[in-house]
């Protein structure tokens, strides 16, 4: 299944869907398998609600975890993140699918450390879904703040 205001936006900008088996791509892993990349290269979006009640998107590689005093810094606020049900009621996606495309009233943060990983493969609003791009493209359709925010 595909979202096809994501498929439209993504087309707008040159980038192809590409598209699996229902729910093959829901992980980080999965999604790398699917594809033949490694797993940091799966660029994974994690949804937050800030304590001053605002949301945040942390997009990183794959197989890292997000710092949260890292993420504090850059939202001036501690950040937990969100259920399920939250991430679609905020963003539309469901877990699996979430991606920092066409979101509405979120700060988005991409890790500067997707920018060494070359292709890299947001999801493209589905657990079935990914999409192959640059950091650079990444940044510039997002209008994601560049930043470190993973745990090292």
């Amino acid at each position: 299944m595909r979202n096809e205001k994501v498929d439209a936006f993504l087309a707008s900008h040159g980038l192809t869907v590409q598209e699996f088996e229902e729910g093959s791509t829901a992980t980080a892993p999965m999604a790398a398998a699917q594809l033949g990349v490694k797993t940091d290269q799966i660029a994974k979006s994690i949804l937050m609600r800030g304590k001053d009640g605002n949301h945040y998107m942390a997009v990183i590689p794959g197989e890292q975890k997000i710092s949260s005093s890292k993420i504090k810094a850059v939202a001036g606020c501690k950040c937990s993140m969100v259920g399920g049900e939250d991430a679609f009621a905020v963003t539309g996606y469901l877990p699996g699918g979430v991606c920092p495309f066409l979101v509405e009233n979120v700060t988005i943060f991409i890790d500067k450390s997707l920018e060494a990983l070359g292709d890299i493969y947001p999801a493209a609003g589905t657990s079935s879904t990914a999409v192959r791009m640059d950091y650079d493209t990444l940044v510039k359709i997002t209008g994601g703040t560049p930043c470190d925010v993973i745990a090292k």
